[in-house]
């Protein structure tokens, strides 16, 4: 759904649901005793048009964001070696332990990785620089 739909969307609900508050607070509240004054009414207005507007801007940036998943994701981060790899062991990376293999030679255990591919559930890593500092296995 696109930005100006949304927004039109948002617009007529809204004006709808102040119409409703209205309609509540000047005639449904009255039969039950309840008189609110005028100055109630327009701060509640005013406080409902606030969260609307805040809520469809953070919703519409919410919406913008690109989904993060899969491995795809992960190629680029960096993490720890948990192990040895000799060719394989374990990497903890974004707080995940990950069985991974290296991508040539040995990297030791403690030493900044690279994710630099995957095969299967498998990462590929490579000796990295300054990766995760506060990565501890």
């Amino acid at each position: 759904m696109s930005t100006r739909l949304r927004l039109i969307l948002a617009v007529i609900t809204s004006l709808l649901d102040e119409a409703i508050i209205i309609a509540v607070i000047l005639w449904v509240l009255p039969m039950f005793g309840i008189r609110l004054p005028l100055v109630w009414l327009i701060v509640i207005i005013i406080g409902f048009v606030i969260f609307a507007v805040t809520t469809f801007i953070l919703g519409t940036r919410a919406l913008s964001m690109k989904p993060v998943t899969g491995f795809t994701s992960m190629i680029g981060s960096t993490g720890k070696a948990c192990s040895t790899l000799d060719p394989e062991g374990f990497v903890k990376i974004k707080g995940e332990l990950w069985h991974s293999r290296a991508e040539s030679g040995e990297i030791d255990e403690g030493s900044d990785v690279v994710v630099v591919g995957q095969k299967r559930l498998k990462l590929i890593v490579r000796r990295g620089t300054a990766g995760a500092p506060d990565a501890t296995c």
